[in-house]
C-alpha cells in the first residue's frame, strides 16, 4: 500500500514552529532505534543513555524522565513540587495558566497565582508579594515558581536574572519550575549551555522540550534537584503520560542533544525571527508599513507586532498566523527550524502586499 501525502509540503506558516515536521535528523534516529525488541517503560538502552546524556548538560544529580507532551510536562513537574495546598507564583501569560485547559488545576489541584508582567518575566518582587499569603490557612500555599523560558512574549530571561528569582523563591522556601518548551532557543541565544542558565541558578526542575525544535511528541521532565522533587515516576503514570514503547521518545531527545542538533535548530529558527524583524524595521523606517510597531523584544524566534486588523487579515489570505490579542491588533509571528530566508522574504512581501492594497 503507497500512502501519499494529503497536504503542499511546500506551504509554510509563521504561526507556530508546531506547526514544523520532524527533522531528518530525528526520523534517522526513529528508524536506528527500531530493530528487535527492547524492554518497555524505560528500561531500554535508550532511555539509559539519555540519563546520562541528560546528567552531562544539568549535572550528576539530575534525572530525566520522557513523556509525550508539554502539558504533562508541566502537570508532573508542578506536582511533584507542590501539596494539595500548594500554589505555584507564575506570569498571567505563562502556559500553565492560559493555554493547558486548566489541567494543572484539574489534574493535580494545583493553583496558579498570575502576576501581571509586560514582558512575560516574573520579578523577585513579585515573588516577595506572593508570599505574603505564606501561612493564611485561608489562602492557598505559595510553595512553587514557575517561569517560562524563552517566555510566551519571546523574551529571554539572563542567567543572573534567574539566579535572582531562584535566591528569592528558595529563601521564602518555594522550588523553581521552568517551562522550557523552547528551551533550546533560549539557549541559542544566550550562547549558554543548559547547566549554566539553569542548574547553576538554582532552578530545581525544568519541562524540556523538543517538540518544537524538530521532534514528534517528544518531551521530557529533568529533575535538577531530587530532593524538592519526589514521586516523578509515580506521577507520570498517573497523569497518563508514560510510554511504553520509550526508547522512540528517548531516541528522538538523543538525536537532538547528538552533535548540538537542538541547539543548531533553534540558532537557525532565531536567526530567522531576526532577519523577519530587520526587514519589518526597514518598512516602519522607509514608511512602507505605516501602522506596524513591534510590541516585544525579538529575542528568540518570535516577532509580535501591531497593526490594522484589517491589513492582518489581508496579509493572512497569503500566509497564514495568529493573532495574540486582536482586541489592539496584535499578532504573533513564529519561525521554525525549517524556515528558510526565501519563506521570509516571501512573507515580508505578502505583508508589504498587504499594506499597500488598503
Amino acid at each position: 500500500m503507497t500512502i501519499s501525502s494529503l497536504h503542499d509540503d511546500n506551504h509554510r506558516s509563521f504561526a507556530s514552529d508546531n506547526y514544523a515536521g520532524i527533522h531528518p535528523d530525528v526520523f534517522a534516529a526513529l528508524a536506528a532505534a527500531n530493530g528487535g525488541h527492547q524492554s518497555p517503560y524505560g528500561a531500554d538502552e535508550y532511555t539509559r543513555r539519555l540519563r546520562d546524556v541528560v546528567r552531562g548538560h544539568f549535572g550528576d544529580r539530575a534525572e530525566v524522565y520522557p513523556l509525550f507532551n508539554g502539558t504533562g510536562a508541566n502537570v508532573v513537574a508542578l506536582s511533584a513540587l507542590l501539596p494539595r495546598w500548594g500554589a505555584v507564583i507564575a506570569p498571567s501569560s505563562a502556559h500553565i495558566n492560559t493555554s493547558e485547559g486548566a489541567a494543572p488545576e484539574r489534574l493535580s489541584g494545583i493553583k496558579v497565582i498570575g502576576m501581571s508582567t509586560d514582558d512575560g518575566k516574573l520579578t523577585p518582587s513579585q515573588i516577595e508579594a506572593g508570599a505574603a499569603a505564606l501561612g493564611d490557612e485561608q489562602l492557598a500555599q505559595p510553595l512553587a515558581v514557575s517561569i517560562t523560558q524563552v517566555t510566551e512574549l519571546g523574551t529571554l530571561y539572563t542567567a543572573a536574572e534567574i539566579a535572582d528569582l531562584s535566591e528569592t523563591a528558595h529563601r521564602f522556601g518555594m522550588a523553581v519550575h521552568v517551562d522550557g518548551s523552547r528551551l533550546w532557543n533560549a539557549a541559542a541565544a544566550l550562547r549558554q549551555p543548559f547547566r549554566e542558565f539553569l542548574t547553576d541558578a538554582g532552578v530545581d526542575i525544568v519541562s524540556l522540550g523538543g517538540t518544537k525544535n524538530g521532534t514528534m511528541a517528544a518531551e521530557a521532565v529533568v529533575v535538577i534537584e531530587p530532593d524538592r522533587a519526589p514521586g516523578v515516576g509515580f506521577l507520570r503514570k498517573s497523569t497518563t503520560q508514560l510510554s511504553s514503547k520509550m526508547r522512540f521518545t528517548s531516541a528522538q531527545l538523543l538525536a537532538l542533544f547528538d552533535d548540538d542538533l537542538g541547539l543548531r535548530n533553534a540558532a537557525h529558527a532565531n536567526a530567522l525571527a531576526t532577519r523577519l524583524r530587520a526587514e519589518l524595521e526597514k518598512g516602519i523606517d522607509d514608511g512602507s508599513l505605516p501602522g506596524l510597531t513591534l510590541t516585544q523584544k525579538t529575542e528568540s524566534n518570535t516577532v509580535f507586532a501591531r497593526l490594522p486588523v484589517e491589513i492582518a487579515d489581508r496579509i493572512r489570505e497569503r500566509v497564514h498566523f495568529y493573532d495574540w490579542d486582536r482586541s489592539v491588533g496584535e499578532v504573533r509571528w513564529m519561525t521554525a527550524w525549517d524556515t528558510t530566508t526565501d519563506d521570509v522574504d516571501r512573507f515580508v512581501d505578502a505583508i508589504r502586499w498587504g499594506f499597500a492594497t488598503k
